[in-house]
């Protein structure tokens, strides 16, 4: 249903229900007549053309795009006016019957009758105004949730091409030394890259889809630093039922083993470690190395990507935090929100 549509069917629902209930109103008083019927019918159609009138005034002025500040001093003027001529038009319908009283032309008449009038206008301005807030908040979240799809969509493909470099590089070196490990390897890097292709279509995998891609990653970099690199995995019962950005351990895996085990003599370890919690899901990730806060080169670029996935993703209820434990080991850890 497309915007003006919905104005209309709120104008003509709104006000033939406000004079409705005039005239049930009229039917406790006394006895109503088709004469005072088809004069609240005639009050109905010309709340609808006059707030109508009113409605394209203030679109033409522009006062939509007014704050709350500047804008209720405009509505109360406008309420008031409205009000006014709402009354002179009673005065003058009741004129051309001949009913008009003497009272009805008296100050306090006057005054009561614009004032009610003057609150119902106020409280259409109020009603419009908020349905238009809203719709522009609506817009404005969804236009921000796009942005934030687009950001997280561009974040991953520059994923891709560097998880698959580093993942061939460890296979070529076993091509000419052991075919049959290098078809193992082969085998192990084509689950990688289908699940790759497959979370470019996800915000969210499962936690069990990405420790697999971690475990095969992990496998063939077993390949090119032999024993030189060692893995183990601590996993939580119930950690699968988590899910979490795509190849997002994976990248902090990789980052452990670039920027600390590749830097060693004598190789290291890389350990992945999970706890539940109240919170969400802790994810622990140990590497031998040093982390040097500070310097861009030994942060790297998954670190950059991480910090930046989660904030799009989670905002401030995800948590990510990179230290030395010890002198030999560096900690990186990730809390997963149980729900978003």
């Amino acid at each position: 249903m497309n915007k003006t549509k919905l104005y209309w069917i709120c104008q003509l629902f709104g006000w033939s229900l406000y004079g409705v209930v005039q005239v049930s109103l009229f039917s406790m008083t006394g006895e109503v007549g088709l004469e005072d019927i088809f004069g609240q019918g005639l009050q109905v159609v010309f709340y609808i053309l006059l707030t109508h009138l009113f409605r394209s005034a203030l679109l033409k002025l522009g006062w939509l795009k007014l704050k709350w500040f500047w804008l209720m001093p405009r509505f109360f003027i406008s309420a008031l006016l409205l009000g006014i001529i709402h009354y002179a038009f009673l005065i003058l319908y009741t004129a051309s019957l001949g009913n008009v009283l003497a009272s009805d032309l008296e100050p306090l008449a006057i005054i009561a009758n614009v004032l009610v009038s003057t609150l119902l206008f106020l409280f259409w301005c109020l009603l419009y105004m908020s349905f238009h807030y809203f719709e522009r908040y609506n817009k404005s979240f969804q236009s921000e949730a796009a942005l934030k799809e687009v950001e997280l969509n561009n974040l991953k493909s520059q994923l891709n091409p560097h998880f698959i470099f580093n993942a061939l590089n460890s296979i070529r070196a076993l091509v000419d030394e052991d075919p049959v490990k290098s078809k193992n390897a082969i085998t192990q890097l084509s689950n990688i890259l289908r699940n790759s292709l497959i979370v470019e279509r996800k915000q969210l995998v499962s936690f069990y889809d990405e420790i697999n891609t971690v475990k095969d990653y992990l496998a063939l970099e077993s390949i090119r630093y032999e024993e030189r690199l060692k893995t183990s995995f601590e996993l939580a019962r119930g950690s699968n039922a988590f899910y979490l950005p795509p190849l997002m351990i994976q990248t902090l895996v990789e980052n452990g083993i670039k920027h600390g085990i590749s830097n060693l003599k004598n190789g290291g370890f890389i350990t992945v470690k999970t706890a539940i919690s109240r919170a969400g899901l802790l994810v622990q990730i140990r590497n031998s190395g040093q982390f040097v806060n500070g310097r861009k080169s030994s942060i790297g670029y998954g670190l950059l990507n991480t910090r930046k996935r989660l904030e799009l993703i989670y905002g401030d209820m995800a948590q990510f935090n990179i230290q030395n434990e010890d002198n030999k080991t560096v900690l990186t850890e990730i809390l997963i929100p149980r729900e978003l």
